[in-house]
Order: structure tokens, then sequence, then C-alpha cells
């Protein structure tokens, strides 16, 4: 191996896959099986935390930048002018195992640009996972990136070696891909996700009758959208979301913020960058949609189509619907709590089961880990005392602004350098 020149490759290759944020390696359990090479416990992979507070990582590389396409928001687009490079098959599967060996990284983020036509690049992206799996014995995390295009074979021979596979909307909705990438449709993107669902439910059926059923894609598949590159409004980003959750099963959908790579008149000017703020409270309505059971026109609707900045999602629509509060934590089911600013899941679950043993009130809750700084205005308790008293919403807003210790700060994004300077 040329240590220079791949060296080189790496640099450029490596720079590039930093605009894809749509990695994850949560759902997969690979377990490390006839003394083969490294594991995939399923907690998480790519810059995530597990739950001792351990940092993993991933080897997030293309394999390519050269692309035949010239979508206007990628740093790869043909009429941009970057330096190009390619990686061999073998360069990539000697690079994953170097790495891993001496304990850079726990896994491999592996995308493309699309060279030739999407099949002949998802040919090779799926040669590197079965190299890795076959020869290597690697039983580490993979996540492929799929190449929209292409044929539902390949799709079905990803999700073979993949843990998981994942094909990026790119842009939110129809008219503002037809804007930004007119060489591609919309159907090159859903026809790969219809196949992986297919597959993950096909394999579910036929795993219940054969036990020795081949896994496929363990950890699902995901998606990402990118932020702020034409004018949708939050609304239309999340009922988007909404969408590909329901209809294609995903694991995740990811939100990045546009960040300017050339000019175009069809983008946002070059000093014009999305707030992290707004990728955050994305990300947070995301989350009060799986996990808390909001509907997504509780949040966001035609009234309200873009969300609030100064305060969280949940707070927001809290403070739009008082009809709704205060709240008995003594005597709520559990889906009225979840709705309660200040308490997470997790406290729910407990004052669920402290209930039964006591009215609980507001040591009780403080002792939970509900936060009273927030919770206070909204539920009552065991107590005579009810912190609400008289408050209208501007001053109940006002005042937990002003108590707040969780205040965002930006921070800019970073990959872990692979060679010391």
């Amino acid at each position: 191996m040329n240590f220079e020149r791949i060296k080189e490759k790496l640099n450029i290759l490596a720079d590039a896959a930093k605009y894809d944020v749509s990695c994850s390696s949560s759902g997969s359990k690979r377990t490390n099986t006839n003394k083969g090479l490294g594991d995939s416990s399923g907690m998480g992979i790519c810059h995530s935390y597990t739950e001792d507070g351990r940092c993993v990582s991933l080897l997030k590389i293309l394999l390519t930048n050269h692309c035949i396409f010239d979508c206007a928001y990628c740093v790869t687009r043909k009429s941009n002018d970057v330096q190009r490079a390619a990686f061999k098959i073998q360069e990539v599967v000697d690079l994953t195992i170097n790495f891993y060996r001496r304990n850079y990284i726990e896994g491999l983020f592996l995308s493309s640009g699309i060279f030739k036509s999407p099949d002949h690049t998802m040919e090779r992206l799926i040669a590197v996972a079965k190299k890795l799996r076959e020869e290597e014995n690697f039983n580490g995390y993979i996540h492929l990136k799929s190449i929209p295009g292409c044929s539902d074979e390949l799709m079905y021979e990803a999700g073979l070696y993949a843990d998981r596979l994942s094909v990026n909307i790119e842009v939110p909705t129809v008219s503002g891909l037809k804007l930004l990438a007119p060489d591609k449709k919309h159907e090159d993107f859903t026809k790969p996700m219809l196949k992986v669902k297919n597959e993950l439910l096909r394999y579910k059926n036929e795993r219940k009758l054969i036990k020795s059923t081949p896994k496929y894609a363990p950890a699902g598949q995901s998606t990402q959208m990118i932020i702020g590159a034409t004018g949708e409004s939050d609304k239309d980003i999340m009922y988007s979301a909404t969408h590909y959750y329901k209809n294609y099963n995903m694991k995740r959908v990811y939100y990045s913020g546009y960040v300017p790579v050339a000019e175009d008149s069809r983008l946002p000017s070059m000093d014009t960058q999305v707030p992290m703020l707004r990728e955050n409270r994305l990300y947070q309505t995301d989350w009060l949609l799986r996990f808390y059971g909001f509907a997504v026109n509780e949040i966001i609707n035609d009234e309200h189509p873009n969300l609030a900045m100064d305060v969280d999602p949940k707070l927001s629509w809290a403070l739009r619907n008082m009809k709704h509060f205060p709240v008995d934590v003594n005597k709520a089911d559990k889906r009225m709590l979840a709705r309660i600013p200040g308490i997470g899941m997790r406290s729910v679950h407990k004052v669920i089961h402290a209930r039964k043993f006591r009215k609980l009130n507001w040591e009780h809750l403080k002792k939970i880990g509900v936060a009273l700084n927030r919770a206070k205005y909204f539920i009552v308790c065991d107590s005579r005392d009810w912190e609400r008293k008289d408050l209208d919403v501007g001053k109940i807003k006002g005042m937990i602004l002003q108590n707040s210790s969780g205040k965002f700060r930006k921070q800019h994004s970073t990959q872990l350098a692979l060679f010391a300077n």
C-alpha cells in the first residue's frame, strides 16, 4: 500500500463525507463468531455515546467523490472545482481493518459519489462490505449508503452484508428536488427504500419459521434531509419526515443544516448557514413524535408552520394549550404525563411506579428527577401550593426562560483526525 497516496485520498474523501450525518449503529447486534474481528453491540456508532459514557466512532469516507450528477447543494457535484479521488475496493478494506486493529474505529460508514451508473457504484460498495465479512471475518458495524436508482437485486445483496442501509432523500420536498437536482427523480430515492422495507418484513416473517435465515440489515434503514437549501418551512420538513417513518419504516430521519459549498443562483448566498438551533428544534420535534405520543399536527401546523427558536417544541405546545393544565401527577395517565414540560419519559415511568406506594409531593418529584423549574407551572401534586397561581402564558414563559440553566450553545461539528499532524 502506497501510504502517502492513500493518505492523500483519505484526506480528500473523509472531508467530503463529513456533510452526510445519517449514520448510527443503534439497533444492530452482530456478535463476534468463529474468532472473527470486531463486534457490533448495537450501542451506537459515529460520534455517539454509550450508556457508560464512551465515545464510539467509525471510518466515514466516500468510495469516490467523482459524480455524474450536478446537484446544486452537493460538494461533489460534477461542476464543482474540487480535487477528485477514488479508492480501490481493497484499499477501503485494508484501511478499515488497519484502523480497527489500531483501535481508531469500531466500524465503517461508506458512501460514494455516483460514477458511471447507480448500479456500478452500488456494486463496488457491496464488494467492500462482502470482502470485509467473508474474507476478513469482520463482525463490526457496517453502514452502506444506498445509491438512488440502483436495482432491487443490489439493494437485497447490500442488506446481507450491511448492518444499516440509508438512502438520503436529500431535499424534503419533490419541488425542491426538481429545483436543485433536476437530473434525479423522486422515485429513484423511494424505490430502494421500499425494497429495504419489504425485505426487512420478509426477513422478520421467515425468521419465525427458519432460524437460519440470513440477517438482513439488522439496524434497518435511515435517511437524511438537507435543511435550508430551499424555502421549506419546518412544517414541510416534519410532515415529510413523518411520511418516511410511516411508509418506509425508517429507524431515523436525520436533519442536516445546509452548508454553502458553491455559488448558485438557486441556493442561499455563500454567507448563509442554517443555525444549529434550527436543527436542534427539528430533532426535538422528531423525538416527541417517536417517543412521546405527539401527532405532528399538534406541534406544527398551518397556524404555526415554523418551530419556536426561544423555547423547545414541547414547552411551546404546552403554552399554546394551557386548557389541558394543570395536570395532577397522582392521577394523570402516561400520555398526559409525557406532555408536561420538564418531565422526560424516564421520569414518567418513575412517577407511575412511585405513586403506587404514596401520593407524590414536590419533594418526591424533585428526587425522581422532574425539572421543577419548568414542570411546576403545569402540575399539581400532594401539596397545597400550586406554582402557576394566576400567571398568564407570557409570564410563565418569561419565568421559565429566566430560570433555565440549560441554554443552547452553538457548537461546531468536527471529525476526528485519522492522522496526527
